[in-house]
């Protein structure tokens, strides 16, 4: 397994499971499984609405000494609608008893987007919050006290720009630990991922191999398809592995973690696999010439009429 290094000299494993879409019902399992097989590195969140069944699993792999709490890397994320910084602690607190866990090993704003208390996800802009009104920069102030309090020895940031970053960064003087956004071959962000090297930043690929099953109203008609693209195909067949496992050993390759979501213990193996294959210069630079800066994940899901949100102003691109 490779592992990318925080500044203390933590290593957070390369590649780990994703837990967005995993029922109840089947997480717990998965979880289990997934420690049996050699998996330590378990990305959650709140609003995924599973954490209490994987703290179970969790207590019950460290209860039965399949695994000490020390030897997980746990990261979970502060929702839309928790910004205030009052609203925080209490936030992380939850989180910490479903998963059954004294602290995180990182905690991440999940999305530089702001929502009313109340609201998961915002049918109209008055559910909405801007930006203007309650800055990033005090979310990302009270992340910051979640640190301190030792609630999480590391926090970081998701889908945020280089823009945002640096907002944060300059009100604070901090500068996030980590950056988790969506990397797959059609959508590399090079320059992000050239950046969170240049600061230090590590940098968590989400949907590495397309996400096939996440919502229909966030799939699009004829969107590009990476199990059908040839040049992935050729160098699983030039690697004697599978097309998944091409994408993932290239995310690792680049420098970059990576959390395939499976609850299938065969793809489980699979996934995990990758992490120790290398593919060559000639075989990265192939994979490097397929981006297309296409999202998967488009985020217009938030940019509702009426509110400050847009496309443009999400990525900042």
């Amino acid at each position: 397994m490779k592992y990318l290094t925080f500044s203390n000299g933590d290593l957070m494993p390369a590649l780990g499971l994703g837990t967005w879409k995993s029922t109840k019902g089947e997480i717990y399992q998965t979880i289990r499984t997934a420690i049996e097989i050699g998996y330590r590195h378990f990305d959650c969140a709140h609003i995924y609405g599973n954490e209490s069944e994987i703290g179970q699993a969790f207590a019950d792999a460290i209860k039965n000494n399949e695994v000490k709490r020390e030897d997980l890397w746990i990261t979970s994320k502060l929702w839309n609608n928790r910004h205030r910084p009052q609203d925080a602690l209490p936030a992380i607190e939850e989180t910490l008893k479903n998963l059954q866990l004294d602290y995180l090993d990182l905690y991440l704003i999940h999305w530089p987007i702001a929502l009313a208390y109340d609201v998961d996800y915002p049918k109209n802009a008055e559910e909405m919050i801007s930006l203007s009104e309650l800055p990033l920069s005090e979310t990302w102030r009270a992340m910051i006290v979640l640190k301190e309090k030792g609630l999480t020895k590391h926090i970081g940031v998701s889908n945020f720009s280089i823009k945002k970053i640096n907002e944060v960064h300059d009100a604070t003087g901090v500068l996030p630990e980590a950056l988790q956004i969506e990397l797959q071959p059609f959508n590399q962000q090079k320059a992000l991922v050239d950046f969170g090297k240049q600061n230090n930043i590590a940098i968590t690929g989400f949907c590495p191999l397309g996400s096939a099953d996440r919502p229909a109203s966030r799939v699009s008609a004829n969107e590009p398809k990476l199990f059908e693209n040839k040049t992935i195909l050729n160098i699983a067949q030039e690697k004697g592995c599978t097309a998944a496992q091409v994408m993932l050993a290239w995310a690792i390759n680049r420098g970059t973690s990576v959390i395939p979501k499976s609850v299938n213990p065969e793809r489980l193996k699979e996934n995990l696999a990758a992490a120790d294959i290398t593919l060559s210069a000639g075989q990265m630079d192939r994979m490097n010439e397929l981006d297309k800066h296409y999202r998967y994940i488009k985020g217009d899901f938030w940019c509702l009429e009426g509110s400050d949100y847009t496309v443009e102003n999400l990525w900042d691109e």
